[in-house]
C-alpha cells in the first residue's frame, strides 16, 4: 500500500511540473536540437538514445546510426520491409503503430475513458465539430502509447479515403502513463491532428496527439503540421480543390518528431476490439487488434 501511495504522489508531483513548465518552448528547443546536423552532436545524441531505449538497429532500413543526418531523421526512420507483415486476414483491423495500449473500449454517453477516475469528452476531442461528433456517437475507441524506443510512423489500420484533416491546437503535456493517470482530459488538451477516412465500414478517425518536446507532427499529403495559430484549422479533402485520396491497408499516413499517442475512433458496431487491446499490451505496426464488423 505504501508503495502504491508514493508511486501515485511522485505521480502527482510529476504532473504539478509539467503544469509550470513552457510546452511550446520547450519543443521549439528541441525541434532546433534534434533537427541539428553537426555530425559529433547529433552522433552522440544517437548513441545515447539507442543505449538508454534499447532500441533495435537491425530491424531499421539503415542500420548503420551514423548514416542518419540529424537526430529527428534517425528518431522517424523507417524500418525494413520485412521488419512489420501485415496481418493478412481482410477482416482484421491493423495496429497503425508499434507501442502499447493505454485504453480501448466503447464511446459511453460521449465520453471516452483515460484512465481509472478519468475521462474525457468525444466532443472536445474532435474540437467540437458536430459531424465528427455525430460519426462516432455510441462507437469504440482505442488508445495507443508510443514510447522514445518506439518505431514512430502511423499507418493506415484499415484501407480508406482521407476526407478531412483538422489541426487543434492545445497544450503539450507529457502524454506517460504517469500523466495519463494524472492529468484530467489529458488527450483532449494537448495538441492534436484529426486524420478522417471512409472505409468499407464507415468512419474512422485516426488521431495523432502531440506532447511535451514533440514540436511538430508530420502527414504525407500536408507535410509537416506546426500550430500557425490558437485557433481550430480545417482541410476538406473531398472538396472541389482538394482531390480525395485513397490510401491502402498499412499504407504510410504520417510520423511523430519525438514521442506520443494515438487514438483511434470507429462508429458504432463497426469494429470488435480482440483480446490484445488488453491494457499495456505491446503492439507491433500491422498485427491484428480488432476484427469489422
Amino acid at each position: 500500500m505504501g508503495r502504491n501511495s508514493d508511486a501515485g504522489l511522485i505521480d502527482k508531483l510529476f504532473a504539478l511540473l509539467l503544469y509550470l513548465l513552457p510546452h511550446h518552448l520547450l519543443s521549439q528547443v528541441m525541434y532546433l536540437i534534434t533537427r541539428c546536423e553537426w555530425v559529433p552532436f547529433k552522433n552522440l545524441l544517437i548513441r545515447q538514445a539507442i543505449k538508454l531505449y534499447d532500441i533495435d538497429m537491425a530491424i531499421a532500413a539503415e542500420p548503420d546510426p551514423t548514416a542518419y543526418a540529424s537526430f529527428n531523421a534517425f528518431f522517424t526512420r523507417p524500418l525494413r520491409p520485412d521488419a512489420r507483415p501485415l496481418a493478412t486476414e481482410a477482416n482484421v483491423v491493423l495496429s497503425p503503430v508499434d507501442g502499447a495500449v493505454s485504453q480501448s473500449g466503447q464511446i459511453v454517453n460521449g465520453r471516452i475513458f483515460q484512465a481509472k477516475g478519468q475521462d474525457y469528452s468525444l466532443e472536445e476531442l474532435v474540437g467540437g465539430d458536430k459531424a465528427l461528433m455525430d460519426a462516432f456517437e455510441d462507437g469504440c475507441f482505442a488508445t495507443i502509447y508510443l514510447s522514445p524506443r518506439d518505431y514512430h510512423r502511423i499507418h493506415l489500420p484499415l484501407a480508406g479515403r482521407l476526407t478531412k484533416m483538422l489541426h487543434i491546437p492545445g497544450r503539450l503535456f507529457s502524454v506517460s502513463p504517469s500523466t495519463t493517470r494524472t492529468v484530467p482530459r489529458l488527450f483532449s488538451r494537448n495538441e492534436r491532428v484529426v486524420n478522417l477516412f471512409e472505409t468499407a465500414v464507415g468512419p474512422m478517425a485516426v488521431i495523432m496527439v502531440g506532447a511535451i518536446f514533440v514540436a511538430s507532427m508530420d502527414t504525407v499529403w500536408a507535410g509537416t503540421v506546426a500550430p500557425l495559430s490558437r485557433s481550430v484549422r480545417s482541410w476538406n479533402y473531398g472538396d472541389e480543390s482538394l482531390e480525395p485520396m485513397d490510401f491502402d491497408r498499412g499504407a504510410e499516413i504520417g510520423r511523430f518528431n519525438m514521442g506520443s499517442t494515438v487514438v483511434l475512433l470507429f462508429g458504432k458496431e463497426a469494429v470488435e476490439w480482440s483480446t490484445a487491446m488488453a491494457p499495456d499490451t505491446r503492439l507491433c505496426m500491422g498485427q491484428g487488434i480488432g476484427i469489422v464488423q
